[in-house]
């Protein structure tokens, strides 16, 4: 399975800024447990769906964010 980039670049952008904003309040500690364990793993998969561009629930869901081509 080829995977196709299907995240505008927008969309991209403000996943990683949501994936880094989710970082700084575990790392700060700003959370208490078990949404801290929650907020990780969210922003881990923000960070690596932002930074490839491929988001698998758009695959299943047949959704892209991408402007159509002519």
């Amino acid at each position: 399975m080829k995977l196709q980039i299907n995240e505008h670049p927008i969309d991209r952008v403000v996943r990683i800024v949501l994936a880094v904003a989710l970082f700084a309040l575990v790392a700060t500690g700003s959370v208490a447990a078990p949404w801290l364990y929650l907020a990780g793993f969210v922003g881990a998969i923000l960070l690596v769906t932002g930074v490839v561009g491929f988001c698998p629930l758009y695959a299943i869901l047949r959704v892209s964010t991408l402007p159509s081509r002519r």
